[in-house]
């Protein structure tokens, strides 16, 4: 299995573009965790969810085993941003602008720790694929400051 400097930078770039998307999506979520209305639509916000895939097709374990030794690489891809599907959380707020009849509230259904727990492994994944480039970028350097000594 050969991984070439090129295929090494490609792999880490998509990685660090997936995880972009993943915290743009994930800050949206946490800055709209009160927005009880959205322009545009009715009810509050709702939250959004990256949904990713590799961008390899595979059968079997055993294709998959093949595919990498003979050096295909498979990526993460963003396939989708998704809506979540859960119902809004009510809150009792009867002199709230939004209240319905009964006097509560719709809010997004946001679980703030949840986010911040997406948001810090987003973030730690990112600053692994960029150590990874780093990397890349030191080694060729190194390699290149090989033929200049003597």
């Amino acid at each position: 299995m050969t991984l070439s400097v090129f295929t090494s930078l490609q792999l880490a770039g998509r990685a660090l573009s997936v995880q972009r998307t993943r915290l743009d999506v994930v800050s949206a979520n946490l800055a709209n965790a009160q927005t009880t209305q959205v322009e545009g639509r009715e009810g509050p916000y709702r939250r959004r969810d990256v949904v990713l895939e590799s961008d390899v097709a595979r059968g079997s374990f055993g294709q998959a085993l093949r595919d990498e030794l003979g050096g295909t690489f498979p990526t993460v891809r963003v396939a989708d941003i998704r809506e979540d599907s859960a119902p809004p959380r009510l809150k009792y707020d009867p002199d709230h602008p939004d209240a319905n009849e009964d006097g509560y509230v719709a809010y997004p259904n946001i679980n703030t720790v949840e986010e911040m727990v997406n948001m810090i492994t987003s973030m730690r994944t990112y600053q692994a694929n960029l150590s990874v480039v780093s990397g890349i970028q030191e080694m060729s350097r190194r390699a290149l400051s090989i033929g200049r000594t003597g």
